[in-house]
């Protein structure tokens, strides 16, 4: 049987594609399984810094699968309450996950698709690749990715894009803060790659799965709540390993090889 997501593990970077061209990779309750456990091993894995997520042939991923829409209409409440459940496992194991999760968008990212590019911490895309939270065409919500979006996105585009389920382009995407950068087609698998390196060889991965564990545990809260546990993280941080190593090579004014 053909595998849903493919995994390659290269110079400490994790590279997850999904791998339904034929459908667009569109997604099915089998294909977010089995992201969720090759997401969950990587984070695992000490010989992955980064994760690049990808899709195979020409988009990026169109969204929820035909025959899934099509289950739907039969399923319970408890059914869906579930089957939402498990797409939040997957945004919060990206989104809260100790290492950086770099998208790499050609093509289409819409709907759930556009969800999942949405929530990277990095997301690069090419000129041509198209956005869009389509959910409300169809009768759904955007739901679980409209909480992860504000603070994000300006509040009056995020509106716009939610309410009207607009298509839209990778420069409106950039314009808006939904992604980092817009890349040529011809370059972008090197521009990614270079920038996963990068942030290996040039940041502590300690570091790097504390502050997003900060940012995830601090955005929302009232002042003082985050300041407690931004000062907590803070003294957390400061016995690290990776802390006590930077600061005696910093003190040495030795090389950090990370």
């Amino acid at each position: 049987m053909t595998a849903l997501v493919l995994e390659q593990i290269e110079n400490r970077i994790c590279t997850l594609s999904l791998n339904r061209p034929d459908k667009r990779n569109a997604l099915s309750p089998a294909l977010i399984a089995e992201l969720k456990i090759k997401i969950n091993n990587a984070l695992q894995n000490e010989g992955v810094r980064v994760l690049i997520l990808e899709g195979k042939g020409k988009s990026f991923s169109a969204g929820a699968d035909l025959q899934y829409i099509s289950d739907i209409r039969n399923n319970s409440f408890e059914e869906n309450l579930a089957d939402s459940k498990s797409l939040q496992e997957l945004y919060d194991l990206i989104y809260r996950g100790s290492k950086p999760v770099i998208a790499k968008v050609t093509g289409h990212a819409l709907a759930g698709g556009c969800g999942l590019a949405s929530i990277c911490d990095f997301t690069f895309a090419t000129p041509l690749s198209k956005f869009g939270y389509t959910e409300t065409k169809i009768g759904f919500v955007p739901a679980l990715v409209s909480v992860y979006l504000q603070g994000l996105v300006p509040h009056r585009k995020l509106r716009e894009w939610l309410l009207s389920g607009a298509i839209f382009t990778a420069e409106e995407a950039q314009k808006n803060y939904l992604i980092n950068e817009v890349i040529d087609e011809s370059n972008i698998d090197d521009y990614v790659s270079e920038f996963a390196l990068n942030l290996i060889k040039s940041n502590s991965g300690d570091s790097i799965a504390l502050t997003k564990q900060l940012l995830a545990e601090t955005t929302g809260k009232e002042l003082d709540a985050a300041l407690q546990n931004a000062a907590e993280m803070n003294a957390k941080a400061r016995t690290s390993k990776d802390c006590i190593k930077g600061i005696d090579s910093f003190l040495n004014k030795d090389k950090i090889e990370w």
